[in-house]
């Protein structure tokens, strides 16, 4: 299968059990021949733990429900106007490491906000991407039989209140930025359009 041969679904606003439960079906039943997938999603607002994510990181309690999961990582927050991208990757076909894999994931982000003239940046200790000491990108990834799960989740246009209830990603004090901090005119269909271009860039590399 060639491997620049990658699906992308953009599913619009969903649940975030319904994507979890499906990433993990597609997962399971999927073989060696199985075309790698990109899925674009929002979600309604939710809190996810990381499979060694420690409780002491929700610092309120609110309406808004916590859900475990099986991703790296610590606690971090979920809502519209936040554009996540889940990548399903055959590993092992494409000849690449977890270690690749996240600093693709970092320097796509990066790029995307280039276009926008905003200089963005990765840390070694603490995955993501970081503007002034801001963090704009949370990731999370998981794999099973080879294969990644989960992704990353970008802030563009949200309501970022409910971070305060969590140390963000399991760091005390972090602040959270987004797009629209920076850039007044947002058009969604490009910023996914750049994510997906500038992430395949650098799988295909």
């Amino acid at each position: 299968m060639p491997l620049d041969n990658i699906i992308i679904h953009n599913l619009g606003i969903e649940p975030y059990m319904q994507t979890y439960q499906a990433m993990h079906a597609f997962t399971k039943n999927r073989n060696e021949h199985t075309t790698d997938e990109i899925w674009l999603v929002e979600h309604l607002p939710v809190f996810t733990q990381g499979k060694v994510g420690k409780p002491e990181h929700l610092l309120t309690q609110s309406d808004i429900p916590v859900v475990q999961t099986d991703r790296g990582g610590q606690i971090t927050y979920h809502a519209p106007g936040q554009q996540i991208m889940y990548i399903l990757l055959d590993l092992k076909r494409r000849q690449i490491g977890i270690r690749q894999v996240v600093s693709y994931l970092e320097n796509c982000v990066i790029q995307t906000l280039a276009h926008y003239d905003i200089v963005a940046y990765a840390k070694a200790d603490a995955p993501g991407v970081y503007i002034d000491h801001k963090k704009i990108c949370s990731l999370g990834l998981n794999i099973q039989h080879g294969c990644t799960l989960h992704g990353l989740a970008l802030n563009i246009n949200m309501d970022l209140t409910p971070f305060n209830y969590i140390n963000p990603c399991g760091y005390a004090g972090l602040e959270m930025t987004q797009l629209n901090h920076y850039v007044s005119q947002i058009d969604l269909n490009e910023i996914r359009q750049l994510l997906t271009d500038q992430f395949i860039k650098q799988l295909l590399n």
